[in-house]
């Protein structure tokens, strides 16, 4: 393969999950696109890739299971996460913590506001998702917002400096700044459930659960790699983290992702047959969090061919025949040095 294009792992074709999407789509979108648009948060160049990134779409792909106030406050989540994520692309480490903590305190304390759209963005979702959150998941909500906020400073810093993490170092790292322990810690708030904490303290719920974030986060990586690689923000990517610890070249990458997947996918799938009961009342809640994780994968693969985010025009070629044409570094985006 050329320097200037790659093919694409075929993740679809060793994926058996069935996907599907939600009725209310369109009615939330546009109520939840307009929810963000009336906070101003985006011109020109970021309101054009909020619009093309679909993250609505998104949440239709992967909880098609919610019910309408549900979907909506996930929409909101999921927009309320572009917000933050666009920001913090644009800051140093410094500002990317500060960001972050703005989000965080507006989520930790009810009267906490600075006056910023963020904050007051952040308390209105707040106020939905507890109207139906239990307390458990709420507090683990909370920390999973804590370790995102965390995770995004680092990855600011890591950017700022240039330097590239090992693979053992960087998973850490992306489970946590991907945020899909959020978009997970989501499931039990539209399932309308509060499992114990036992239940993820349990290894193989665990392995199961790592399992599931993981797919997501190799996948969204390896589709993702040719829009952030034109805006000098490649070095949080999977793909050149193996590219340059296992000295190759990029399809080689590629094709280690697509390789990683079928492991993760394997695992995924024998680790579901052997779950231990939990008790009486808690094993029926465990069943649908893990049909809401397998949701997240078979949607977050869809959506992505689906939508614009990563592909542009050229989304449903690329669907096709997965080979990615390499985008030219965009102006302006050379702060990645090569160390």
């Amino acid at each position: 393969m050329s320097a200037h294009q790659f093919t694409l792992p075929d993740l679809l074709a060793v994926c058996p999950l069935k996907g599907s999407t939600s009725p209310h789509y369109a009615q939330a979108c546009a109520e939840s696109r307009a929810w963000v648009n009336g906070y101003h948060m985006f011109k020109g160049s970021k309101q054009a890739f909020f619009l093309q990134g679909s993250n609505e779409l998104l949440v239709s792909h992967t909880y098609p299971y919610a019910g309408y106030d549900q979907f909506r406050t996930c929409c909101d989540f999921v927009n309320l996460l572009f917000v933050v994520d666009e920001v913090s692309d644009d800051q140093d480490g410094q500002g990317a913590r500060h960001t972050g903590e703005v989000f965080l305190n507006a989520m930790r304390y009810p009267d906490w506001d600075d006056g910023s759209a963020l904050a007051q963005m952040t308390r209105e979702f707040k106020q939905r998702l507890l109207e139906y959150a239990g307390p458990r998941c709420y507090r683990r909500f909370l920390i999973h917002c804590v370790d995102y906020v965390n995770a995004v400073a680092r990855e600011a810093e890591l950017r700022e400096r240039g330097e590239v993490l090992d693979a053992t170092a960087f998973q850490s790292l992306r489970r946590e700044n991907s945020a899909i322990r959020l978009c997970f810690g989501l499931f039990e708030f539209v399932l309308g459930v509060d499992l114990p904490d036992t239940v993820f303290q349990d290894v193989q719920f665990m392995t199961l659960y790592w399992a599931a974030a993981d797919m997501v986060c190799w996948s969204n990586d390896v589709y993702s790699y040719n829009m952030e690689q034109a805006k000098g923000h490649s070095g949080n990517n999977i793909v050149t983290v193996l590219m340059r610890e296992k000295n190759i070249d990029l399809q080689a990458a590629s094709d280690l992702v697509g390789e990683h997947f079928r492991v993760l996918m394997d695992r995924f799938m024998e680790t579901k047959t052997r779950l231990p009961s939990y008790g009486s009342g808690v094993d029926s809640a465990v069943a649908q969090y893990v049909a809401a994780m397998e949701h997240w994968v078979i949607g977050n693969l869809e959506w992505s061919f689906e939508s614009q985010r990563y592909f542009g025009s050229e989304h449903r070629r690329v669907r096709e025949n997965r080979v990615v044409l390499l985008r030219p570094r965009e102006h302006g985006n050379e702060q990645e040095r090569q160390h």
